[in-house]
């Protein structure tokens, strides 16, 4: 058998391989879920479970109920934190969610910008324990593929973190988002601690992997800075 899965660290290896090679497909990120908190497997396994009108109605239903709320109530955080929940789940629902390419449509992004911007106004109320479902969630919607906010997808993954203080899997993905938001120093200290959590008889492959992750995500930054610069493009003159 090609994969052999049965052994704990042979598990956490070709998930290492399987996150990063998403990564890197065409900056189509696309986690599968290591990073715990709520709800389970891939960043995107949870997205369009409904698929259908039916759910879409169900959630933006919740939306309702939530604006009505936070009308009332403008600094109630569980309010809000509903209604980033419920415009999340509208995003991810009908056509707001393509399953054949396991992203968003622009449709669906156009509603992650909404519940970020409702995240966002339930951070700043202080909650003493933030929903860390949640803020799994808004690491899914802050992916390159989606919204591209890799500083936003770490501040998400530290609140998934501060409540999986054992999970090496937590750790890694926030050292994958630290890197690829250009915090390496953030990305060392997760990548070290997620070893340290790590079984002994796997940390030597774990930490490999981590290193290998992030060189390919500086190289991956770097290729966005420089395409970003227009370094290297070649202009074409009028008539030419």
């Amino acid at each position: 058998m090609l994969f052999d899965l049965r052994g704990r660290g042979k598990r956490r290896t070709i998930q290492a391989i399987y996150l990063f090679l998403a990564i890197l497909l065409g900056g189509g990120l696309i986690f599968f879920g290591i990073g715990g908190g709520g709800g389970g497997g891939g960043l995107l396994n949870a997205v369009g479970q409904g698929g259908g009108g039916s759910s879409t109605n169900v959630f933006q239903s919740e939306v309702t109920a939530a604006r009505k709320r936070v009308t009332a109530a403008p600094k109630d955080a569980a309010a809000w934190a509903a209604l980033a929940n419920a415009q999340y789940e509208v995003a991810a629902s009908g056509d707001g969610y393509d399953a054949s390419t396991e992203s968003f449509t622009a449709k669906g992004k156009a509603g992650l910008s909404q519940a970020r911007t409702s995240w966002n106004k339930y951070l700043s109320l202080n909650p003493k324990t933030p929903d860390a479902d949640l803020a799994n969630e808004m690491v899914r919607a802050f992916e390159p593929a989606q919204l591209n906010l890799p500083s936003d997808a770490v501040n998400a993954q530290e609140i998934v973190v501060s409540q999986n203080e054992t999970s090496p899997d937590a750790y890694a993905t926030l050292a994958v988002l630290a890197y690829l938001a250009s915090q390496s120093r953030k990305g060392d200290l997760a990548a070290a601690k997620a070893v340290s959590l790590e079984p002994k008889t796997s940390q030597a492959t774990l930490k490999t992997q981590l290193a290998t992750d992030k060189t390919q995500a500086q190289a991956e930054v770097a290729a966005e800075a420089k395409q970003a610069s227009g370094v290297g493009t070649t202009a074409t003159l009028p008539g030419s």
